[in-house]
């Protein structure tokens, strides 16, 4: 796992097939700088319509979290800004929500806007997802995700000086990889790159220990999130013990102490399943938008933004891309579903600039381990979707 070459098209994150080879004896870890392939470019679009005829039919069980087959499709809708207000409020008044992006302000509740039917629908959702044990405290948990969220960005995208956006990205991409054969949560993988873009602005790290840097942010967001854990020594394996197991916990320690002890984070998944969830999409859209959410991870300009700006995008951006047929409830429930989106237009439209740029050139990039995770047919195939790689036709939906 140290290494990621991608000379071939074999799919690296085969999850039917576990290669547990020990690694040869005159083997050494490669450098970070070429974790990445070497060689040129490699075309690994394979057009899902290309496999069909060797393909039984089968139905698809996408995540039952995911599971929500509505129809959905309309135009623009209306996309409020977000406003903390630092007052105290009663018992019988909501926090300021939104802001008309018209300019039209004073709204002292997001009941003035839809008397009870958005905290209906967010209730709603969170219960189904699972992200609120309580339906009676829903309401309140969907406000601090969205005031605690303002914490979660960085106001710039600035590395240190001896590290580069190429260097991040395949720090990234190999956590990915990580991640996906250790079977863990996916927001697991979102908390470890939080972790990761936290601690290369907190803590000195040299390139030499950038990997351990990722493993360590991988393994505490684990302890964070995931039931079991891995051993220490089976992540030093990993690495192709290229670090010592004092190393690690030194270094998490380094870690820990440097974030002053604060691992909470409100993952844009979240945002991305309570959106869809209250636009009603189908799975087609949803797992399209986790896609290109989780494109975002390798693009460090996307730190900027915050976690309901991204799935935002990504929502909005995935039904571009898919067209799906437009229905009279589905146009309404979008419409209820945009209300929540932060930010103004701009940030929103470039969001899904970024995104389609990215999603246009994953299957050459030699940091292609999503394109390769999404491509199984598990996974409905979404990254192979013939409307991703026209790159002109997606951007110019965005400028």
């Amino acid at each position: 796992m140290a290494r990621t070459g991608f000379s071939d098209s074999k799919p690296l994150l085969d999850l039917h097939k576990k290669s547990c080879c020990p690694p040869q004896a005159d083997e050494r870890r490669a450098p970070l700088r070429t974790w990445a392939n070497a060689c040129g470019p490699v075309d690994r679009w394979q057009p899902a319509e290309a496999e069909e005829s060797r393909m039984v039919p089968v139905r698809m069980e996408p995540d039952c979290r995911w599971d929500r087959s509505l129809l959905m499709r309309t135009s623009e809708g209306i996309i409020m800004g977000f406003h903390e207000d630092g007052g105290k409020h009663s018992a019988d008044v909501e926090e300021h929500m939104l802001l008309y992006r018209h300019g039209l302000r004073g709204l002292h509740s997001l009941q003035t806007l839809v008397p009870s039917l958005l905290r209906h629908e967010v209730e709603t959702a969170l219960e189904k997802l699972g992200l609120a044990w309580d339906r009676s405290y829903a309401w309140d948990m969907f406000l601090i995700m969205m005031r605690t969220q303002t914490g979660n960005s960085f106001p710039n995208a600035d590395l240190p000086r001896h590290f580069t956006d190429i260097t991040r990205a395949v720090l990234v991409d190999w956590l990915i990889q990580v991640h996906e054969s250790l079977h863990f949560q996916d927001e697991t993988l979102y908390l470890a790159i939080h972790l990761v873009n936290c601690s290369l602005r907190q803590i000195k790290v040299t390139t030499v220990n950038l990997q351990l840097l990722g493993m360590v942010c991988l393994f505490l967001a684990a302890k964070k999130e995931e039931c079991l854990l891995p051993e220490v020594s089976g992540l030093c394996l990993l690495m192709d013990h290229a670090y010592t197991r004092n190393q690690l916990l030194r270094m998490e320690r380094k870690v820990f102490s440097g974030l002053k002890f604060n691992l909470s984070f409100c993952p844009p998944l979240h945002f991305l399943l309570l959106f869809s969830s209250v636009a009603r999409c189908s799975a087609n859209v949803v797992w399209m938008a986790h896609y290109l959410l989780e494109l975002s991870l390798l693009e460090v300009q996307c730190v900027v933004f915050l976690p309901a700006q991204l799935a935002g995008a990504a929502l909005c951006l995935s039904r571009k891309v898919l067209q799906e047929p437009l229905t009279p409830e589905g146009e309404a429930a979008w419409c209820l579903a945009s209300s929540i989106h932060v930010g103004s237009e701009t940030a929103l439209l470039r969001i899904m600039h970024i995104l389609a740029n990215a999603a246009s050139k994953a299957h050459i990039r030699e940091t292609c381990a999503t394109f390769v995770k999404f491509s199984s047919p598990e996974k409905m195939c979404v990254s192979r979707h013939p409307g991703l790689k026209t790159a002109h036709a997606l951007l110019g939906v965005c400028t």
